[in-house]
């Protein structure tokens, strides 16, 4: 736990490292791409002090100055699967947005779905010495909290103070400077696949990089996909991937619930490929080209070459009716999104004041997705695309870039977490465990 703690402040210290030099990248390591950019920070944002308790700050501060993908190897469900392999695809993506900001990046934070989230709510409380709030009081309330057994293997990814209560009065964002006598806390504990973090940990040192941070897809999708408002009321980010479908659950500008289905866009690819008897290349084409889940009268009568380039000129001339390729591609993702479902069900998400629902990712971009979802999961659901930030090229601007954006943002003004503070060394318990969703739902 205290290794956990101080390999986490190491990663901050290294990313205020890279923004005193005023350039880091910024690395998104998916099932079916490797996305990189290249932030320049201005002077105005490495001067000021980024720490603080509370929300994300605006987004400016920074400016994208190099950007480049490559189609991911070696990452399954999310999580590295062949060593060499990824490396070369990240070192590809990073020398091309090297090269087009025409500067050299010592310094990475990276970004990864799948490892099996899991979602903690704890809490804790103190009496204050004085009567005012300081840094050190908030230390103390954040290290009393009961910290759960979450089993050997697993590592903290987050671990964020959403939710203060002095006295009486709750929901603070920023407790410090005020007067009371008794401070209470709230936070939300990601956990991981620890495996997972040393994997990606290693392949960007074999990169010859230096990881300044890490953070869960499922959150930084969260971050650019939601607006201000939904992240307030509270609402779920669903981010379909190739590989995985991330979920997080938003509420009062915080995450308060994160987890992962091992489904994704390149399962429904998979599917067309086997009904079909087509590559996986060509099975591609026509999922984006032609693919959709509702089917009309019109798509009956709508013929879809195949092509191929077998040498048999028969199995290359095939066509294929519209309808037919939507009842290829439909079961799949109804399944996702019932699944998708599940997890939502049993976090509680339909408790919450508001249940926005917002999808994003590069899967969400089959026709009639938002229709198909609100059938499924019953709320109102909208599509989603990335805040737009400064220098951004038009090519990463859509839905498939919510975690390389969000991951950005996060860069530029991170939240708190429990390691900014110094905690007294003695203080890592195991205790009590709550869900984390019911727990905020219960509290707030």
């Amino acid at each position: 736990m205290i290794e956990l703690y101080e390999s986490q402040r190491a990663m901050r210290n290294m990313r205020r490292a890279a923004m005193q030099r005023g350039v880091v990248a910024i690395l998104d390591v998916g099932s079916s791409k490797i996305a990189c950019l290249v932030l320049r920070f201005d002077g105005s944002e490495r001067t000021r002090e980024i720490d603080g308790v509370g929300p994300m700050a605006g987004q400016a501060g920074f400016r994208v100055v190099g950007a480049a993908t490559t189609r991911s190897r070696g990452v399954r469900f999310g999580e590295i699967d062949a060593m060499q392999e990824t490396e070369r695809a990240i070192r590809t993506a990073l020398q091309a947005a090297q090269k087009m900001a025409n500067i050299r990046v010592d310094h990475v934070i990276a970004c990864f779905a799948g490892a099996e989230p899991r979602s903690y709510g704890l809490t804790g409380a103190i009496d204050l010495d004085g009567q005012v709030v300081t840094e050190q009081d908030v230390s103390r309330v954040l290290s009393s909290c009961d910290v759960p057994d979450f089993g050997a293997g697993r590592e903290v990814l987050h671990a964020q103070p959403v939710n203060f209560a002095l006295d009486h009065r709750s929901g603070l964002g920023d407790p410090r400077g005020q007067l009371g006598q008794r401070l209470a806390a709230d936070m939300h504990m990601l956990t991981v696949d620890a495996t997972a973090i040393q994997n990606l940990a290693h392949c960007v040192k074999r990169c010859d990089l230096e990881l300044a941070g890490v953070a869960s897809s499922a959150y930084v999708s969260g971050v650019s996909a939601l607006v201000e408002d939904e992240q307030e009321l509270g609402a779920a980010c669903i981010d379909m991937g190739g590989g995985t479908t991330s979920m997080s659950i938003f509420m009062k500008k915080h995450m308060i619930y994160a987890d992962t289905v091992r489904m994704g866009g390149d399962h429904v690819t998979g599917d067309i490929s086997m009904g079909l008897s087509v590559s996986m290349q060509i099975a591609e084409r026509i999922k984006t080209f032609y693919g959709g889940v509702h089917a009309t009268g019109m798509d009956d009568r709508e013929m879809i070459d195949i092509g191929g380039d077998t040498g048999d000129w028969e199995h290359d001339r095939r066509t294929v009716s519209r309808a037919e390729l939507i009842g290829i591609m439909r079961p799949r993702v109804e399944e996702i999104l019932e699944e998708v479902r599940a997890r939502l069900d049993a976090a509680g998400f339909e408790h919450l004041p508001s249940q926005q629902i917002v999808l994003t990712g590069g899967g969400s971009q089959i026709p009639g997705l938002d229709a198909l979802a609100s059938r499924i999961l019953g709320q109102q659901v909208r599509l989603g695309r990335p805040l737009r930030v400064h220098g951004l090229p038009q090519a990463a601007t859509g839905p498939g870039f919510s975690s390389t954006v969000g991951l950005s943002l996060f860069a530029a003004h991170p939240q708190d977490e429990w390691w900014d503070f110094d905690l007294p060394a003695d203080r890592y318990p195991a205790r009590s465990l709550r869900r984390a969703v019911k727990w905020f739902r219960d509290n707030w």
